[in-house]
């Protein structure tokens, strides 16, 4: 599961302004799913309107971001049938102490997105 190039010119550009507001809330939150024993896989789906997946973690309106986010975890996207190949999807699924794995949720583009959380200073 490679980054999709469509996100270059039209979405990368507000998702790493908002990113960089909303990592450390996301890298915890993706944290304490694996800790309690939910979930080895975080997602967290983002989109500007309200969206059915998952359950809102921060609203556009709560840190003036672009995007809302929402945290659930594989087994929801694989009930909704949004994910096929469980075991590829897996695979492909980027260390979550790591990568933020986003689920862009735009009318023109939906798809996975791995970002990488900045580094600790």
């Amino acid at each position: 599961m490679q980054n999709d190039p469509e996100l270059n010119g039209k979405y990368l550009g507000t998702i790493t302004k908002d990113f960089v507001v909303v990592s450390d809330t996301l890298k915890e939150a993706g944290y304490q799913v694996k800790k309690r024993g939910f979930s080895e896989f975080p997602i967290f789906p983002i989109a500007k309107t309200e969206i059915p997946i998952g359950q809102k973690l921060i609203g556009k309106e709560d840190l003036a971001t672009n995007w809302n986010y929402y945290i659930t975890y594989i087994d929801e996207f694989v009930q909704r049938k949004l994910i096929e190949d469980e075991e590829a999807f897996k695979k492909a699924y980027k260390n979550p102490d790591e990568f933020c794995c986003l689920f862009v949720v735009e009318p023109d583009f939906t798809n996975f997105l791995f970002v990488p959380y900045p580094e600790d200073e």
